[in-house]
Formats: C-alpha cells, sequence, structure tokens
C-alpha cells in the first residue's frame, strides 16, 4: 500500500487529438449515442397494434424487437474490431448509415417481413456506442477521458429510456410511420454533426479482418440469442431451443479453437480472458439484466387493468411516461458518476452502482400499488444504471491496449445486450405463468410482477460480488501517438 502511494504517477501524456483545436465531439457523439439506443425502444408501444396495422401474427410483432437485438449483438463487435483496424470515425458513418436506411425501409411500408428487414438494419447501428468511446479515448486528453466516456455510455440507457415515452406520444397523435421518417432524419442529422465535428483518429491495429472468426462470432451468438429469445415459445425442451443451444455451444467452442490460433483474431480471447476484463464482462451482462427488467415490466404493470386489483390502467402514454424521470436521473448522474470514478476508481463506482440497482428493486417490491412510487421506484434503478454504465467502459478501457478499445468495448456492449435477452426471456416465461383471471382474461398476478422484482435484484447483487473479485492494479487509460501510457490517478487510488 505504502509503495503505491509514494510511487511517481506518469504525468497524462495527450492522445493523438490533444492538440487539435477544441470541438463539440463528445456532444455530438452522445447524440448519436442517444439517437442508435432510442432505436431500442422505439417500436415497444406500437407492438399491440402491429397486427392490425400490418396483417402479421403477434409473433411476427414481437421479431420487430428480437431481430434488433439479434443484429445488434452480432454487428457490435464486429464493428468496432473493424474500427480499429480501418478507422473508427469511417465505420461510425457507415453505420448511421445503415441506421438511416432501415428506418426509410420502415417508413415506406406497411408489410411485417419489409419492417423486420428495417428494424435489423437499425439494430446493426448498436455499434456506435462502442465506436464513439474509442474515438473520445483517442481524441480527448486525460482529464476529459472518465466523464466524457461516462456521458457516451449512459446514453444506451438514456435514450432506451427517453424514447419509449417519445414514441408512445407519436403513436398515439399522429400516422405511426412518422416515427420513422423522425428516426431517418435524425440518422441524417447525425451523419451530418460527425462529418463536420468528428476527426478520423490516427490510430490503427495492424493485421487482416478475421473472415472466419467473424462468421464464428455471428453463427454463435445467433443461435444462443435465438434460443434464449424464442425459448418460451418453442419450448425449452423442443428440438428447435435444444438444438440452437447445442449447436451454438459447438460452433462456438470451435470458434473459440479458432481464435486462439490465429494471427489476428476477431476477438482476442488471451485478453479477455484476463480477470480484469473477464470479471468486468460478467458484471455487464447482469448490469442489463438488470436493467432491462426496469424497462420491461414498469409500462406493462401500470397498463394493467384495475380489475387485477393491483394494475393503475394507465394508457400508453402515461406508461411510457413513467420511465421518463428515471431517463432524466441518467442524463444528470453520468458526471457524477464520472467524478466517483475519478476519486475512488470505476470499479467502486461499479459496486456503489449495483448496490443502487439492487436497492431501487426492494423499493419497488414495497410500492407497486401507487404510480408516483413506481416512478420513484423505477427512477432509482435507472440512477443506478447510469453510474454502471458509466463505470464499465472505464473498466475496460484500462484492462485491454489502445489499439483493442473498440471491440473490447464492443464485446461489454455484447454481453449487456446478452444480459438483456436473457431479462427479456425470464420476464416472458414469469408473466405468461403465474397469471390469473381478470376480467374474463388471463393475466399476470401481482406476486408475477414482485418476482421478477427480486430476481432483477439478484442480478444487481450477483453483479455487486462479481465487482468486488475485480483486481485493484494500476493500469493504463489513455495513450499518446507514439503509444506511450498514462496512468490516471483513480487507477493508483484504487490500488491503495
Amino acid at each position: 500500500m505504502t509503495a503505491a502511494k509514494s510511487a511517481p504517477t506518469p504525468a497524462p501524456i495527450p492522445g493523438p487529438g490533444a492538440a487539435r483545436a477544441p470541438r463539440p465531439i463528445v456532444p455530438v457523439l452522445a447524440f448519436c449515442g442517444a439517437v442508435v439506443a432510442v432505436m431500442q425502444t422505439l417500436v415497444v408501444p406500437l407492438l399491440p397494434h402491429i397486427p392490425d396495422l400490418t396483417g402479421g401474427s403477434r409473433g411476427a410483432a414481437g421479431w420487430l424487437v428480437t431481430i434488433t437485438l439479434l443484429t445488434g449483438a452480432v454487428f457490435t463487435p464486429v464493428l468496432g474490431r473493424a474500427g480499429d483496424m480501418y478507422g473508427k470515425r469511417r465505420v461510425l458513418l457507415a453505420s448511421l448509415g445503415v441506421l438511416t436506411a432501415g428506418s426509410v425501409l420502415c417508413a415506406v411500408t406497411s408489410d411485417i417481413g419489409v419492417l423486420i428487414a428495417g428494424r435489423a438494419l437499425q439494430g446493426a447501428a448498436l455499434a456506435v456506442i462502442p465506436l464513439g468511446i474509442s474515438i473520445i479515448r483517442d481524441e480527448l486528453p486525460p482529464e476529459r477521458i472518465l466523464p466524457s466516456i461516462a456521458l457516451m455510455s449512459s446514453t444506451l440507457g438514456i435514450g432506451a429510456a427517453i424514447g419509449l415515452p417519445v414514441a408512445a406520444v407519436v403513436v398515439e397523435n399522429f400516422d405511426w410511420h412518422v416515427m420513422f421518417w423522425a428516426s431517418a432524419a435524425l440518422g441524417v442529422l447525425d451523419i451530418v454533426l460527425v462529418l463536420w465535428i468528428v476527426p478520423e483518429s490516427p490510430l490503427r491495429t495492424p493485421g487482416r479482418f478475421d473472415v472466419v472468426g467473424t462468421l464464428g462470432l455471428a453463427a454463435t451468438l445467433v443461435g444462443l440469442l435465438l434460443a434464449i429469445t424464442q425459448g418460451a415459445d418453442w419450448g425449452w425442451g423442443s428440438a428447435s431451443t435444444l438444438g440452437l443451444l447445442g449447436g451454438s455451444l459447438v460452433i462456438g467452442l470451435l470458434w473459440g479453437r479458432y481464435e486462439l490460433r490465429t494471427a489476428s483474431p476477431m476477438v482476442d480471447l488471451r485478453v479477455s480472458a484476463r480477470p480484469a476484463v473477464l470479471l468486468t464482462n460478467v458484471a455487464g451482462l447482469l448490469i442489463g439484466f438488470a436493467f432491462y427488467a426496469n424497462s420491461l415490466v414498469t409500462a406493462q404493470m401500470v397498463q394493467e387493468p384495475t380489475s387485477t386489483g393491483y394494475g393503475l390502467g394507465a394508457s400508453i402514454v402515461v406508461s411510457g411516461l413513467c420511465l421518463l424521470p428515471g431517463g432524466l436521473a441518467m442524463v444528470a448522474l453520468s458526471p457524477v458518476s464520472a467524478r466517483i470514478s475519478a476519486a475512488y476508481g470505476p470499479r467502486t463506482a461499479l459496486a456503489l452502482a449495483a448496490a443502487v440497482m439492487a436497492v431501487g428493486y426492494v423499493v419497488r417490491f414495497f410500492t407497486s400499488h401507487s404510480l408516483w412510487l413506481i416512478v420513484a421506484g423505477a427512477t432509482v434503478v435507472a440512477s443506478g444504471t447510469a453510474i454502471a454504465y458509466s463505470a464499465l467502459p472505464a473498466l475496460v478501457m484500462r484492462a485491454v491496449p489502445v489499439t483493442e478499445t473498440g471491440a473490447a468495448n464492443g464485446l461489454n456492449t455484447l454481453m449487456r445486450s446478452v444480459g438483456q435477452a436473457c431479462c427479456s426471456a425470464v420476464v416472458a416465461a414469469v408473466l405468461a405463468n403465474v397469471t390469473f383471471m381478470a376480467g374474463g382474461r388471463s393475466v399476470p398476478t401481482l406476486h408475477a410482477y414482485l418476482l421478477i422484482f427480486l430476481i432483477a435484484a439478484g442480478a444487481a447483487l450477483a453483479a455487486l460480488v462479481v465487482t468486488l473479485f475485480l483486481p485493484s492494479v494500476r493500469v493504463p487509460v489513455t495513450s499518446g501517438p507514439a503509444g506511450t501510457v498514462a496512468m490516471t490517478t483513480s487507477a493508483a487510488r484504487e490500488n491503495t
């Protein structure tokens, strides 16, 4: 401990963009991240009406959410790696172009198949967030990195929380296609702002793009996530579900063996297996699970009819607005999280976040009959999420080389998506099986929602335990053009 305190901390060395004239890079990247995150919840208020609007089945309507999860999970680490190798700004622009194309495709059709294709393109743009974090690490001086990545990472939750009530208002007051035209316009605006404001980083990862590794990762993720998201409908013991799980396991093992032997792997498994990286990704999965339960059940719970004895019979707009205070809290708390990470280290910030999320679900467990108390509980959970989403990329970046920032943050974002997929499957199973008859139809019982709160609190507590096992080491946060490593005082403090 004494040695850590007495050891001199190297002077921070600016990243390659630090000497340039100041530009509003962070607000532009954060806006891009928020727009992409909005796409994740954009269609949720529309789902009950999709069969009537498109002639598609309820199962097909569910694919409007599932497909974005699949494409986001597959393309996030892939595009993160491509950004490290070929230029982060270039890949960021390509991602925003795909999002815009997907939005236009959805805006011009009422065919369920075309809508699913458009949503697939929108989901692929989730890579914008880890790419933005990587650009921030490359371009900003060390003292601005932590607060900037805190804001950028939090946009994943901020956009999701704000997008739901905004989409609900559009659905109730305008033609539903307006929602997609608006998202296309935002995509174009993002592209213009990035071209105008965001520079291209000169940092590149040498080597050849791992095509075989990319295909193996895609096959593994698609099989796994399809089984998780569709298992409740197909049956967890069905041939389809078990076949996909078994196939993804076999492909994953073969993929891992190949990645360990190739010179330029899609995912550097040796780096990913380091405790600092592995445990951060496990914590990210658990945090993603705990966060998503809040978004999934809040709107549905307050919309349950009053005949259930606990439902409030709220409208789509009111139910969506229940998440808005949480979104605003995430905006306000992202700089607070950065200050916590700077003062005490990102591991402490993540542990605090997990504890706050668990407390939020305890509040929700005991206050499920009052709208204002439901909103308060949901906001507490969102506040913990803001701190967690800000701390996770800081933990990732301190544990990987600067040339692998995009791929590593993409992998962490992927783990959060897997956590959300698992949460979606658990919530669907609980709400479908713990039911009773009310108003002539089968609806979830209050105990079903309370059970979900307990499971989500358990996930948050598990994330806390995992975080406590993260190693405390002095580690790099940024690097200069020649690869010289600089240290932050927060890393040194976490070692004391």
